[in-house]
């Protein structure tokens, strides 16, 4: 009743949906009757679906020449029926559909495989961080009961310099850590060794904790852990630290740009066991981050194999 007393339309299963107004050049397969709002353009065939499917999102780039417009760009129905594209015959659609689909199966197990690690990872970190499981020593007694410490007591707390846009570029030899997720960009210099675990100071990923294995540029956004103390191994001090992150991103203040002060990291608290059970968790937690990243690479190289036979086959 609701679709019969409106503008949209009914979409069957099987349709090609094309992003044709904010968003172009976007493709997908419909895997169940839906209705979409005015900003898609969609494609009933009697092709291959899902070889159109990808056929089409090797070729966006046509699609977003064809947008028309000044505020809002787009292009419409009569755009795609006027449009002449090359398609095989439908036996090679098939093979070439149920090769694309084998490798996507490939790219989905590796992502459930990723996902089913990192979650088993992060209930082995509550139970070791909240004491829930403890390791014991070689002759089988128990390791003495933990330390509670302000981080500060186990590293030196460094700010970083901040760096001006023109002293940045995408082909420096360093990346720029400068309070986001993923590097502000690269430079011909750097200013703090490599192996540091760093904390982010402002803008919205402030807390995020990293850990940068080469020499890189701590900008002045950016918390530097030196000088790390011998009552504590850098591998597990990162790696309680990351358990602990949505707390440590909890000490921002400010609400236009928050920022966390330097105080409130120096006296952070963490639990700290001895030395000898430092070494046994983070070779634990090491070992598992060494999977996840390992499948993480996983599924890039298999979507890279996947996007280049694509470019190969269809542009």
């Amino acid at each position: 009743e609701a679709i019969s007393n409106s503008a949209t339309k009914l979409v069957p299963k099987g349709a090609i949906l094309m992003v044709s107004r904010v968003g172009i050049g976007k493709f997908a397969v419909a895997d169940e009757d839906l209705c979409t709002s005015q900003d898609f353009t969609n494609l009933v065939t009697h092709e291959n679906e899902y070889f159109l499917g990808q056929y089409f999102k090797a070729r966006s780039k046509r699609f977003i020449r064809l947008s028309q417009g000044t505020s809002i760009k787009g292009f419409t129905t009569g755009d795609i029926k006027s449009a002449k594209f090359l398609i095989p015959k439908t036996e090679e659609q098939q093979k070439i559909a149920s090769f694309l689909a084998a490798v996507d199966e490939r790219i989905r197990l590796l992502q459930n495989q990723k996902e089913k690690l990192e979650r088993y990872k992060k209930g082995v970190m509550q139970q070791i961080f909240r004491q829930e499981i403890r390791f014991k020593q070689d002759d089988g007694s128990d390791y003495p009961d933990w330390e509670e410490r302000k981080l500060g007591e186990l590293c030196a707390i460094s700010k970083g310099q901040q760096l001006n846009k023109i002293e940045l570029n995408e082909t420096g030899e360093y990346p720029c850590q400068n309070g986001g997720i993923e590097p502000s960009g690269f430079t011909d210099k750097y200013n703090t060794e490599e192996d540091t675990i760093t904390i982010s100071e402002g803008g919205n990923s402030c807390g995020y904790v990293n850990y940068m294995e080469s020499k890189f540029w701590c900008g002045g956004h950016c918390y530097a852990l030196i000088e790390i103390r011998d009552s504590v191994t850098l591998s597990f001090l990162y790696q309680i630290l990351k358990y602990n992150q949505h707390d440590i991103m909890r000490l921002r203040v400010g609400s236009g740009l928050p920022n966390i002060q330097k105080r409130d990291i120096v006296n952070f608290k963490i639990g700290i066991p001895s030395t000898q059970e430092q070494q046994k968790i983070a070779a634990l937690l090491s070992a598992l981050d060494e999977e996840i990243n390992g499948t993480a690479k996983a599924v890039e190289a298999t979507q890279k194999f996947k996007k280049g036979l694509l470019q190969k086959m269809f542009v």
